[in-house]
């Protein structure tokens, strides 16, 4: 069994899985997301764009998400009240990128709560924990 296949069988534990775009620990099976028209509002600066056909489209530098987006069906899905929408994350999010987390079966979760509690967070270059106290000698 490869790493990829123990990963998805819960049996190694990445060292920061707030890092990973995809959990299969538990049975939930969770996604990170992106919000590409939040790219366009945001200015980003990794949003390319090229005309082909007669149509604008637009993608991502960084490859955060494949897709390759019509600029016009973007604009008419924005226009209605539920936009456009999310495309699922290939790579971590860009601080500056609008991303969540999707979970495809979340009547699934078990007992206990998430098995991967970390994946929830956002990634950062710092530690995920912080030192409130000290503990010193008498």
């Amino acid at each position: 069994m490869d790493e990829s296949e123990q990963r998805a069988h819960g049996l190694t534990f990445p060292l920061r899985p707030q890092d990973e775009v995809e959990c299969r620990r538990c049975r939930v099976h969770c996604d990170k997301i992106v919000y590409p028209s939040a790219c366009l509002e945001r200015s980003c600066p990794f949003v390319y764009a090229y005309e082909e056909h007669g149509h604008t489209f637009m993608g991502c530098m960084q490859k955060v998400f494949a897709a390759e987006i019509d600029l016009d069906m973007v604009a008419a899905a924005e226009a209605r009240r539920e936009g456009f929408g999310a495309v699922r994350a290939l790579r971590a999010p860009l601080p500056m990128c609008r991303s969540a987390i999707e979970p495809c079966f979340a009547q699934r979760l078990p007992e206990l709560g998430c098995a991967n509690p970390e994946f929830n967070e956002l990634p950062a270059e710092s530690p995920t924990f912080h030192v409130f106290a000290r503990v010193a000698d008498a």
